[in-house]
């Protein structure tokens, strides 16, 4: 990818390697500190950051680790919302095992989702992010909560460009019988899908990263971004089919066909209230994928602009802390 950007400018090519070469050298920061686990469901936990108000849990996308939505201590929507009338807790599916090889996304939903919810034992707000937000329309149509939020949530799958589609097809098609064997399909792999949305962007952004000032802000904010999507673990096989095959390339949601515990998940249909955030300068999760049932907040910002941009408490984090203390308890 990198000779194919930048095939008629050697120049550039020697730009983006010396802004990866810094950002791999790059010093971390320490972590920010832990939080309490408040509830376990097989590999997962439910992660406790305080606060006084009505509980509500964050179901971060199986791709990625969730720490986008606490990344850095001074850049932590969790963080922010703890001290604003809402007690957020946030999912974290930890990493799957050799057992679990045939968990599929609505197995994570099933088997690992609705116990944590049940283990909260108190009435909570459900709040998801990218892939989180479709496995969260399925969680509150199975077990109601206070109010359902979806940020940048994929609904219509046919919303995405057909090219895109075709491509994740093709990539899953190369890797699923390695990922069969092995039982599930690496972050590595998906990350290449990533790469092709936007190919000169990816390499853009190493020849920006590479002029900046280690030290400044924007340096340590493009390390933090960076690790977070250059790290996750693997999906399960059962989740890379169901992913690729039936919701990408079959649109079972948008077409009504995806079915959980039984159940056939419809989010016009869900008994409680919900927001739908937008965002429609989204190239990861384009807005004509939204289900946009109940209200609609449109946004441009982006797709991980919107939780981490230096216009997201803004457009995003107040909006939605507004959101939940307006929702009738």
């Amino acid at each position: 990818m990198l000779r194919s950007e930048t095939a008629a400018s050697p120049e550039r090519m020697a730009a983006a390697l010396a802004g990866l070469k810094a950002y791999q050298h790059a010093e971390r920061p320490p972590a920010p500190p832990a939080v309490p686990v408040v509830a376990e469901a097989g590999r997962a936990r439910l992660l406790d950051y305080g606060g006084d108000g009505p509980a509500a849990i964050f179901v971060p996308s199986l791709i990625n680790p969730p720490t986008i939505l606490d990344l850095a201590e001074d850049n932590s929507l969790l963080r922010w919302l703890s001290g604003r009338g809402v007690r957020p807790l946030l999912v974290d599916w930890g990493a799957p095992g050799p057992d679990g090889a045939d968990l599929t996304v609505a197995g994570h939903v099933e088997t690992l989702l609705l116990p944590l919810i049940d283990a909260l034992d108190e009435p909570a707000h459900l709040v998801g992010y990218c892939l989180g937000g479709t496995m969260a329309v399925a969680a509150a149509a199975l077990h109601p909560p206070l109010s359902l939020t979806s940020m940048a949530a994929p609904w219509r799958f046919d919303g995405f460009p057909d090219e895109a589609r075709a491509g994740l097809r093709h990539l899953w098609e190369n890797a699923e019988p390695a990922a069969r064997e092995i039982g599930a399909l690496p972050m590595e792999v998906l990350q290449t899908g990533f790469w092709k949305l936007d190919p000169a962007r990816t390499v853009s952004k190493f020849e920006m990263f590479g002029r900046l000032d280690p030290g400044s802000d924007k340096a340590r904010a493009f390390v933090a971004l960076e690790d977070w999507a250059n790290d996750g673990p693997p999906l399960t096989h059962g989740a890379g089919r169901e992913l690729v095959e039936d919701l990408f390339c079959g649109n079972a949601t948008g077409e009504g066909r995806w079915t959980v515990a039984g159940t056939v998940i419809d989010p016009a249909a869900l008994p409680c209230p919900m927001l739908d955030i937008v965002s429609t300068s989204d190239r990861i999760v384009p807005e004509a994928t939204a289900a946009r049932a109940g209200e609609v907040l449109t946004l441009a910002q982006g797709h991980v602009g919107m939780v981490v941009g230096s216009r997201g408490r803004a457009a995003l984090w107040e909006p939605l802390a507004n959101w939940l203390s307006q929702v009738q308890h």
